[in-house]
């Protein structure tokens, strides 16, 4: 039994490595314009609205002076912008602009037609038992498990 959970171990290891590439390479799209980091800002901004900049750190378990770094860029940039909260006037919010949803949605659908690009060279069958299977570990693990710094699974 070891030995199968090593593999399969393994197998999650190479997947994962595999994710990370598409990930990385959607933003090549971008012509250099936002980061890793900087997209993941703007990836939960995109899931949550405008928010507090504590909110976002929270997210991202990110100290909140890092994601004020990245936000400067972010906000230089034109992708971000900062506000006020009107029932805490010391609290900064977040929001995407326009051109900020603009830069997710295409780096969404990259990632989105990279993938059935990938699926496209699997049976019907293949397909239906990886998506069940990676279904189901989502499941074990929470749906937000890699999007936010909260622990579900038992350490």
């Amino acid at each position: 039994m070891a030995d199968h959970t090593a593999n399969d171990v393994a197998v999650l290891q190479e997947a994962t490595r595999l994710l990370a590439g598409v990930a990385l390479r959607s933003l090549e799209i971008l012509d250099g314009a936002v980061t890793l980091p900087q997209f993941r800002v703007l990836a939960v901004l995109a899931d949550v609205g405008q928010v507090r900049s504590a909110r976002v750190a929270d997210a991202l378990g990110l100290e909140a002076s890092t994601v004020t770094r990245l936000v400067d860029r972010l906000s230089a940039g034109g992708y971000v912008a900062r506000g006020i909260d009107p029932t805490n006037r010391s609290a900064v919010t977040l929001q995407l602009t326009r051109t900020g949803r603009q830069l997710v949605r295409r780096v969404v659908a990259w990632r989105q037609s990279e993938l059935e690009r990938m699926l496209t060279y699997l049976s019907a069958a293949d397909r239906r038992s990886l998506t069940s299977g990676l279904a189901q570990l989502v499941a074990v693990a929470g749906e937000s498990y890699g999007a936010i710094a909260v622990h579900r699974l038992p350490l």
